[in-house]
């Protein structure tokens, strides 16, 4: 892990709703270069909201956003992409009908970047993921849900991403695929020194591979910390690591 005087991701009391609702009321998020941060909580906390809201969807209607210290919060969401910030969404929503191939060409066409560039982050994803090799010619539709998760990763790695955002990256997943998920996501960091801000319902896991954690109750942040420190809070073990719930 790398650090500097300016965090890559500062987010200042940010708010933001849908219709009346409010789903962000005030939150306060940094991440230095290089690091691993967690984000956790029960569903309907806010955690995707916040990750969204990095995009402009849904608009912040308070607060800042900065990137590498400059204000992105009204950006428009393609050109928060061109800043070489990607996401691997929620449910993952690769394009079904397209082969696996061509939703990796769909995630290197976000930023310009030279052939030389493309040709060494495909062959990235695929020694990160071989299965996705295997089932180059497959359309998306066809491949398993792990496969499927792998896929979507790898389309947001395409990019050549400063900034990883991961929504929920192991849901539904059986525990080996989801264990290779987080070593894949491990190794990024260690060998390439990506940035990444995870949100994750096993909250153990995210924890153990973070080097910080922030837990989100209700739309605001309510405790941060070392992913050590927060594993050992009983608190946070009460809601979020005993009895298999994770939120």
């Amino acid at each position: 892990m790398t650090s500097s005087s300016v965090p890559l991701l500062k987010i200042e009391n940010l708010r933001a709703a849908y219709g009346k609702i409010e789903a962000l009321k005030g939150v306060d998020l940094d991440i230095a270069q290089g690091e691993i941060v967690a984000l956790i909580g029960a569903n309907g906390a806010g955690k995707s909201t916040l990750m969204m809201s990095i995009f402009g969807k849904p608009r912040a209607k308070a607060g800042r956003i900065l990137f590498d210290g400059a204000d992105i919060t009204a950006m428009p969401t393609h050109l928060i992409a061109k800043l070489r910030i990607a996401q691997s969404p929620e449910g993952r929503r690769i394009f079904q009908r397209m082969t696996v191939a061509e939703n990796l060409q769909m995630g290197a066409d976000v930023c310009p970047t030279t052939d030389a560039e493309r040709d060494a982050a495909l062959e990235r994803v695929l020694k990160l993921f071989p299965r996705l090799r295997e089932r180059y010619t497959q359309r998306g539709g066809t491949l398993s849900g792990g496969e499927q998760q792998m896929l979507a990763i790898g389309r947001a790695l395409m990019s050549r991403p400063r900034l990883l955002l991961l929504d929920e990256p192991s849901l539904g997943l059986a525990p080996l695929i989801a264990r290779q998920i987080f070593d894949a996501i491990r190794m990024l960091n260690a060998q390439d020194g990506l940035t990444v801000l995870i949100v994750e319902q096993n909250a153990n896991h995210a924890l153990r591979l973070a080097h910080r954690g922030y837990v989100m109750v209700n739309g605001l942040i309510t405790l941060s910390g070392s992913g050590r420190e927060l594993l050992q809070r009983p608190e946070v073990r009460a809601a979020y690591l005993e009895g298999g719930r994770h939120g």
